[in-house]
């Protein structure tokens, strides 16, 4: 694999995670604005991992999308990143059930 190569998959690679950050920010401000009708209390608690979400998913992005424009063989994922972010998607989920 050339050098450019690398240079496009971390484009690539970094331009996904910002397409799903920007999702996730759009989600969580429907949360907000649903949060603010239903006049706060415990919906805030969904907003508020949405919210961690994003911030894990811009600097999970960021790390994974600098490791695949160094020099070298890419390394994998980070595992603990990659949990991280899926208890983070998951504890989402389970607020807003519990919410309802």
């Amino acid at each position: 694999m050339s050098t450019g190569d690398h240079g496009a998959q971390a484009e690539r690679t970094g331009l996904a995670w910002r397409r799903t950050a920007l999702a996730a920010t759009a989600c969580t401000l429907l949360l907000l604005h649903t949060a603010a009708r239903r006049g706060w209390g415990t919906t805030v608690i969904p907003v508020a991992f949405a919210g961690a979400m994003v911030i894990t998913l811009v600097a999970v992005g960021s790390f994974r999308e600098r490791a695949l424009r160094r020099p070298g063989t890419p390394k994998p994922l980070n595992p603990i990143l990659a949990v991280t972010t899926a208890a983070l998607v998951v504890a989402t989920a389970v607020s807003l059930v519990a919410v309802r």
